[in-house]
């Protein structure tokens, strides 16, 4: 694997659930919900965290053991996403450890960041919010901004023309196979992040990113490092 990053960095852009930010708690809490109405043992936090990131359909299937065919699935995928939303002003999510000095020390260094995630508008523009995320974020892509969403790279490339950046010169951090895969077919610097909903299959370090890290202050360390732009120390 290269530990060359870029020169300089131009950007750096994350996925959301399970890279930026910790939604776990909130899914934990409506699944709980959903399955105590329904007399059913709730998924196990362990099944929950292998999950998040494909979505609140694999939520569904995982939480009542039925596919999408099954009559009674759009109904519980319209809760599911009903309260969910409705506990995003007061939310439980949180960012990951040092992320919050990693996003400072971009910002000081003038380094623009971003998210691209699969995660819709509806659900990641609030929740940003809420963190008091959304000023200091500089682009946020949806699945709504795009016609194919990641693995496909048009949203990565989209986030840098809207950045005005190089894809070669942006790093991607993700937590998923689809993000390292979205990140190298856009020609970017790829970090996976071993803290995150790392899917049970296939192995992370199958995942072919250029690095990969267990926590997020390695990323901080290894921009400062790299960057021509000193970056404030806390």
């Amino acid at each position: 694997m290269s530990l060359t990053l870029p020169a300089p960095v131009e950007a750096v852009l994350f996925d959301l659930d399970g890279t930026l930010v910790d939604t776990a708690p909130d899914f934990k809490s409506v699944l709980l919900q959903m399955s105590r109405e329904a007399n059913i043992p709730a998924p196990a936090d362990e099944a929950i965290h292998h999950t998040v990131s494909n979505g609140a359909r694999a939520l569904v299937r995982l939480a009542f053991a039925i596919d999408d065919e099954h009559p009674a699935f759009q109904e519980r995928l319209s809760t599911l996403l009903a309260l969910y939303s409705a506990r995003i002003e007061q939310t439980q999510s949180c960012l990951y450890p040092g992320m919050d000095t990693l996003l400072r020390n971009l910002e000081a260094a003038r380094i623009p960041w971003g998210v691209v995630t699969n995660k819709p508008s509806l659900y990641s523009r609030p929740l940003l919010a809420a963190l008091s995320l959304q000023e200091r974020c500089s682009v946020l892509i949806c699945p709504d901004d795009v016609t194919k969403t990641k693995p496909d790279p048009e949203p990565l490339l989209l986030a840098c023309s809207r950045l005005g950046v190089a894809a070669a010169k942006t790093l991607y951090v993700g937590d998923h196979p689809r993000d390292i895969e979205a990140g190298r077919a856009a020609g970017m610097f790829t970090i996976a992040v071993r803290y995150g909903y790392i899917p049970t299959a296939p192995a992370i370090h199958e995942w072919g990113a250029d690095l990969i890290v267990d926590q997020a202050n390695a990323i901080d360390t290894l921009l400062r490092q790299a960057t021509t732009t000193p970056m404030t120390q806390e």
